[in-house]
Formats: C-alpha cells, structure tokens, sequence
C-alpha cells in the first residue's frame, strides 16, 4: 500500500474483554485435529514454502479457505476471529495486535495523509506473519468500524493481501450492497486468493442469481474449491439455469478431452437434489 488516503470511516471503540492472554477455550479451531484458521500467504509476504502463488500444495488446505470442521475468516465473528489467531503469535506480535487494534478503535480520524490504522493492515504481514496476517487486518478492519467507502479506499489502494482482508470484513462491517463493486472487481481476476473471499457470505446475501451463477463457474475455472462459496447448497437448488450452465462446461471440458471437475459433479447435483421418498402408504388391511 503506497497511496495516500482519504479520511476514514468512523469507527466505535471496542468494549469486547481482552481475550489476548486466554486461550483456553478456541472455537475456530477443530479439536480432532488441532488445525484452524490457515489463510493463504501473500506473494508480496515472506513466503513460509516454495508453493507457487495461487496454487496449494498437495494436501494442504486451499487458499483461503479453512481445514474440514473450522470456521472461515469471512463467518468468524470478530471475538472468534481475535480469540484465534492471538493464540497462535507470539509475544511481540500479540503486543504489536493489541496496539494496533486499539489505536483503529481511539483514532479514526485522519492524521496526515493516512490514517493510523490503515497503516497497521499495511505492516501486518511482517508483524503477525503470513499466516496470521488476513485475520489481523480483519479484525483491524473491524475495530475501526469501516464503513463501504473506507473499505473501497483500503480495496483499491491496497496490496492483494489488504484486498482479501477488505473482502473478508465485508459481511459484518456493510449490511448492504454497497460492497459489492469489490466483489465483483474480485469476480474478474484469476487470483485464487481473491476469488475465494470474494464468494462468502457477503456475496452469497448479495450477488443477484446471474452473478452468482458465474461466480460458481468461476471457482471451477479456477480450481478454487466450492467448499469456499458460501450458501451453495441453499442458492444451488433447484437453479435449473445452473444446471444447464454446468452441463454446457462439462460438455466443452470433455469434447477437448479435458477430465470435469469432481466439484462441478457436485454442484450439478445440488441443483436437482434425489426426490424425497414418500412415505409409505398406511395399511388399512
């Protein structure tokens, strides 16, 4: 992020108790496995494998999504979110959050040519790391209150990774459709990343059927697991549309000898579910 910026939203102070120092109770994390909330790495932060940008790595969990039995950063609520990753930094990090979070919620004005918090979703890549680094900058997000024109400003003077995190924030922080520019600015690229924050619950609630319907096509362009769009089963339903759409892809894949994807198959499935078996008749003998 290298722009200068407007003022801010407003924002409210955060009176939530200070969960930083208690761990002992993590509802995002699957206590079968010990994973959680795992958020892609960013190209422009220090990389922790050799994974190319906007792929995974066999067996991993796909990009910004969670591991099986997890919430997702877009449907956390914001004391999940903070209860999560501070238990996984360490002191200094913990620390520089903590400043952080509080100086979104006590100065939300302007001071200079940017404001105080925009700078913290700047540097939280190398302050929380890169695991760590999209809920931070959520959760700055949320402790500053911003609203739809503060979100547009962090979108589109942001890096790809302020850009996730302004996507993930969208379903709490903007009730209405105001966000969706930013969704469907995200609809048009081929990041993998972006796609994936981009098809959460903000979207599910308000990208119109024709929108969405490509939106799911796009996941499967991409290879970006369906898992990923939220209320697929309830939007998918009955969506003949949908089903024609994915019919017609699946033909095209399999004309140029290409496999389908199993997601599609899925999907394909949800549209026209198996009738559900009547009861049987009463025996009136």
């Amino acid at each position: 992020m290298t722009h200068p910026r407007t003022s801010p939203a407003t924002p409210g102070a955060d009176t939530a108790a200070d969960p930083l120092t208690d761990h002992a109770a993590d509802p995002l994390t699957d206590h079968a496995t010990g994973t959680g909330l795992r958020p892609a790495a960013d190209p422009s932060e220090p990389a922790s494998g050799n994974t190319p940008p906007g792929t995974t790595s066999p067996g991993n969990t796909p990009p910004g999504t969670t591991s099986p039995g997890t919430t997702t950063l877009a449907a956390a609520t914001p004391a999940e979110l903070r209860d999560h990753v501070t238990a996984g930094l360490d002191d200094p990090a913990r620390g520089w959050l903590r400043r952080a979070l509080d100086e979104a919620a006590a100065h939300p004005g302007t001071h200079g040519p940017i404001s105080v918090w925009e700078l913290r979703i700047a540097e939280a890549g190398r302050r929380c790391g890169p695991e760590h680094a999209d809920a931070a900058r959520v959760l700055i997000l949320h402790a500053a209150r911003a609203d739809a024109e503060a979100l547009s400003r962090v979108y589109y003077q942001g890096t790809g990774a302020e850009r996730r995190a302004v996507l993930y924030a969208l379903p709490h922080l903007v009730p209405g459709p105001e966000g969706l520019p930013l969704v469907e600015d995200a609809l048009r690229t081929n990041d993998t990343r972006l796609l994936t924050a981009a098809v959460g619950p903000y979207a599910a609630r308000h990208l119109d059927a024709h929108q969405w319907r490509h939106a799911v096509l796009k996941c499967l362009f991409t290879g970006v697991p369906v898992d990923a769009v939220a209320d697929l089963d309830r939007r998918a339903e009955g969506d003949t549309e949908l089903a024609r759409m994915l019919t017609d892809y699946a033909a095209e894949r399999t004309a140029a000898g290409r496999t389908v994807p199993a997601d599609l198959h899925r999907v394909l499935t949800l549209t026209d579910p198996p009738a559900t078996p009547s009861a049987p008749a009463a025996d009136h003998g």
